[in-house]
């Protein structure tokens, strides 16, 4: 099974969060031939935000570094992870009103003080 990177996102507008990271993840497949590579779980809706988890085959996300190359290790963040959280960002919110992504292993981890 492959490994895959599994993302918290909260949104204000569940149909458009949702619709924009399925058009960018959609188009980052076709650029480099993956095939179901993201599936994402229906919102939870709390505090007038909508919940839901995001969750991406490391495949892609190491595809996607290949291609952009140097590009890629200039994104902000340590982890390949991180770096990948800030080019999903900044090619969604200019579609998005406000959302977050968090990756999830890390927030489960820290609400119990462990890191």
């Amino acid at each position: 099974m492959e490994s895959r990177l599994n993302i918290n996102v909260s949104a204000v507008d569940y149909d458009k969060t949702s619709k924009a990271l399925t058009r960018q993840l959609t188009l980052l497949e076709e650029m480099v031939h993956g095939e179901e590579d993201f599936v994402m779980t229906d919102s939870e809706f709390a505090f007038g935000w909508h919940f839901f988890v995001l969750s991406v085959n490391k495949s892609l996300i190491e595809k996607l570094a290949e291609m952009m190359g140097s590009d890629f290790e200039k994104l902000k963040g340590k982890s390949t992870d991180k770096k990948f959280l800030a080019w999903l960002t900044k090619n969604v919110e200019t579609k998005s009103p406000r959302f977050k992504l968090a990756i999830k292993e890390e927030m489960e981890s820290s609400k119990f003080g462990i890191f």
